[in-house]
């Protein structure tokens, strides 16, 4: 609290910021778990339903399962009697959807690695202010003014900084999570699409 008085008025908005970044960091590290987001195990009954024809029995799996994953397979169930062009537009649009869902958050992130730093300087441009206002009042002979000053101007930009840091780090990091993520939805969502339209690449070129 002591860093807080004396880093002045600008350390109000990046303690907000620190508090906003752990909170959206924590909050997607516990959404984008492997089992929350690719539960692949959950999924081997519906490709096995897939494989015998059992769209049916598959959908219903797939309507109580809340994961990305299954809501894009489920999108391709819900149309699996029209063309396959139609099947893969709404998969695609669902994966669409589902990436969005998993990025959310990360931008935000971004946002207060990039503006914490500027905050911390303009509380350092003010600290300065201080200084030479103080000069300009009383001259050099009182150390206590200018301390005070210069204090407040490195108190915010080390502020400012120890909040974009992390910041920064966790945004990385949950993006590549992220698109990690994206990726896989995207391979195993179109080895089941190949399922449900009875067309996988293999039987096509053996055709041919």
């Amino acid at each position: 609290m002591d860093l807080l008085s004396r880093g002045g008025v600008f350390m109000i908005p990046i303690m907000l910021f620190s508090i906003v970044a752990v909170t959206v960091f924590l909050e997607r590290v516990w959404m984008l778990r492997k089992s929350k987001v690719l539960p692949y195990e959950d999924l081997r009954e519906v490709e096995v339903l897939i494989h015998r024809q059992q769209l049916t029995e598959a959908r219903a799996i797939c309507q109580q399962n809340k994961s990305p994953l299954a809501q894009i397979v489920l999108a391709g169930l819900q149309y699996r009697l029209a063309s396959r062009r139609v099947i893969q537009e709404k998969m695609e649009a669902k994966g669409k959807a589902s990436a969005i869902e998993l990025r959310k958050g990360i931008g935000l992130l971004q946002t207060i690695a990039s503006v914490s730093p500027l905050l911390g300087l303009l509380g350092t441009v003010g600290g300065m202010i201080k200084v030479f206002d103080a000069i300009s009042m009383e001259g050099i002979g009182n150390p206590g003014s200018l301390a005070t000053g210069i204090a407040e101007a490195l108190i915010t930009t080390a502020a400012g900084l120890c909040v974009a840091i992390p910041t920064f780090l966790g945004q990385r990091y949950l993006s590549n999570r992220a698109e990690k993520y994206i990726y896989g939805l995207e391979d195993y969502a179109g080895h089941l699409m190949d399922l449900i339209t009875g067309d996988s690449p293999e039987g096509s070129e053996e055709e041919e």
